[in-house]
């Protein structure tokens, strides 16, 4: 038990000193990019550094993957320098019993990164785009999906147009039992509409069966409003603003994704890239218990046998081949192109099958 535990001890400090490495890199490069990206008259140094550590956290999230093989492979070229694992196989303990504590340190940080450090991804995300968009633009998403449905907002010269749906098809260009209010630039309601559906044409939203109240004209709304078979309300929305308006899924915290994606069905909105997304965030301690047994495959054998340089590279390569293997079955699956548990599950399972077989050669061949 005692070296069960002195191998986790090593493995986690390895881990939590090459994150912090990281850490400091990562905001470096996120620094500069924000320097970069806004523009310092208009906005202080101290406003840099907030955007810096809003971005720093996602950004490492994407990585995590890597950095726990660069661990896997300093620990065991560490403990094959100082004839450690020589030592513990003269013992009784096999190589493969000494892979059991990182295996167990790499899986309970993998389940920890979903379930606590996912959610504090997902916060500061979402305060970086809206802090990013007010300093560049001042907009903000035009889009929401709530329990009562979809919301859009529009802007104009005049003023701005909320509109509110049940539903929408799966680009949100034609919404059903929809409402549109205006208001002025005072924000003063001005008109709403009715209609059982609008679809999105350029320049304007159609609007079928509508009835139209007019707030600014004067007297009862009610006796003056219209009904037309067909109403063009004026926007300067695109089909490609709508899409581009749902942040990506790694916004929304795990927590609440399966309440989103259930919305997103309810809005009539394609929810697939969630979806994918959510099984490959519960895969991710498989991904990171693989990276691990890549990395001790190829390390964990003595300095004297040489072309210890060889091995790193290609437990590197192998580790990377899987990272990114598991990024582009994750765009197939959300294209359609494979079924999302398959996109999902597949390359970490594949990368353990090939990393087990690596090792059982290794030690046993």
């Amino acid at each position: 038990m005692k070296l069960y535990l002195y191998f986790a001890r090593r493995f986690a400090v390895t881990l939590l000193s090459l994150l912090a490495i990281f850490i400091i890199l990562t905001a470096l490069l996120e620094m500069i990019e924000a320097l970069r990206r806004f523009d310092s008259a208009q906005i202080g140094f101290l406003e840099i550094l907030k955007l810096t550590f809003l971005k720093v956290p996602s950004s490492l999230y994407e990585i995590l993957p890597l950095v726990v093989i660069l661990s896997t492979l300093l620990l065991f070229l560490n403990l094959a320098k100082t004839s450690e694992l020589v030592v513990a196989r003269a013992a009784g303990r096999s190589a493969l019993r000494s892979l059991v504590s990182p295996i167990l340190v790499a899986l309970l940080m993998g389940i920890l990164t979903v379930a606590v450090l996912n959610p504090v991804v997902a916060t500061t995300i979402r305060q970086y785009d809206l802090s990013a968009q007010r300093h560049l633009k001042g907009q903000s998403s035009i889009l929401s999906i709530s329990r009562e449905g979809l919301w859009l907002r529009q802007g104009s010269e005049t003023g701005q147009t909320v509109i509110r749906a049940t539903r929408a098809n799966f680009n949100g260009t034609t919404l059903f039992d929809v409402t549109f209010l205006g208001f002025d630039r005072d924000s003063v309601a001005t008109f709403r509409i009715e209609a059982e559906s609008a679809t999105l044409t350029a320049g304007a939203w159609v609007a079928r069966n509508a009835k139209q109240w007019r707030f600014d004209a004067g007297g009862n709304a009610e006796l003056k409003s219209k009904r037309a078979p067909l109403l063009n309300i004026e926007t300067n929305l695109t089909p490609e603003q709508i899409l581009d308006s749902f942040g990506p899924p790694i916004s929304v915290p795990i927590w609440q994704l399966p309440e989103f994606i259930e919305r997103l069905d309810h809005a009539g909105f394609s929810s697939r890239r969630h979806r994918v997304w959510l099984q490959t965030e519960l895969a991710l301690p498989v991904l990171m218990v693989t990276m691990v047994m890549i990395g001790a495959g190829f390390t964990m054998r003595h300095t004297r046998f040489g072309r210890t340089g060889i091995m790193v590279l290609l437990a590197l390569g192998m580790g990377f081949s899987i990272f990114f293997i598991r990024n582009f079955a994750a765009i197939l699956g959300e294209n359609g192109q494979l079924p999302i548990l398959l996109a999902a599950w597949a390359p970490p399972a594949a990368g353990i099958l090939m990393a087990t077989g690596l090792l059982l050669h290794m030690e046993d061949g």
